[in-house]
């Protein structure tokens, strides 16, 4: 059985606190077989990360894209996403042969989240049906049915910013394949809930590096 963590920030997010090195080495620590780097809007940390990969760890190149109407990851990425769009960063994704995953729909909390509609689902491959750093848990929840009411795999990830949340949430597999067992839906998810204490510190780094950098 191998466990990945589909959903994690390094210092390349405005929000991010990870050196990429080092979130392999917790994720190692943490029995994690693999884990998908997806910083804000740039696939840097994904790289630097890849090159920490071994026989025994796999590292997917990912990226969390601010789009018009809300945030979409790309996995399996080998560029950047250049386009804002939402229509357009579909295509990007897909061209790169990328998967694509709407995080933490639905929640209120997050101005970021996207509200997929009925018709929307034939434009996407999968749907995070459990976030760590969903305050609610009824947002995952309805995650979940949304992605059950239109036939779509879930996964999961922690959303860590922070060391401690790394492999609070993620997929099972016993596929050598990840791409193709997301895509078939050969996966099952697990997940506990972040600490609290995790989104205050975000706050805090993002108010510190707005006075620091402007």
């Amino acid at each position: 059985m191998a466990k990945f963590d589909l959903h994690i920030h390094s210092s390349y997010s405005s929000d991010g606190l990870m050196n990429p090195k080092t979130i392999v080495k917790i994720a190692i620590k943490r029995h994690l077989s693999g884990i998908a780097v997806t910083d804000h809007n740039t696939i840097k940390g994904g790289l630097k990360a890849k090159n920490c990969e071994t026989k025994d760890f796999k590292v997917i190149i990912g990226s969390e894209i601010m789009t018009d109407l809300g945030e979409v990851i790309g996995l399996f990425l080998s560029e950047e996403i250049r386009s804002r769009n939402l229509t357009d960063v579909i295509y990007e994704i897909k061209n790169q042969n990328g998967i694509i995953v709407i995080p933490h729909p639905f929640d209120k909390m997050r101005h970021s989240a996207l509200n997929p509609s009925d018709e929307f689902a034939r434009l996407i491959d999968c749907i995070e049906g459990f976030n760590s750093r969903c305050i609610f848990q009824k947002y995952n929840e309805k995650a979940v049915e949304y992605a059950s009411k239109h036939d779509l795999p879930l996964v999961a990830g922690s959303d860590a910013h922070f060391g401690n949340e790394i492999g609070n949430a993620g997929i099972i597999t016993e596929c050598e394949d990840l791409r193709e067992a997301i895509m078939r839906n050969n996966i099952d998810i697990f997940g506990k809930r972040s600490m609290l204490v995790n989104h205050a510190f975000t706050k805090g780094l993002k108010k510190w590096r707005k006075i620091k950098y402007g």
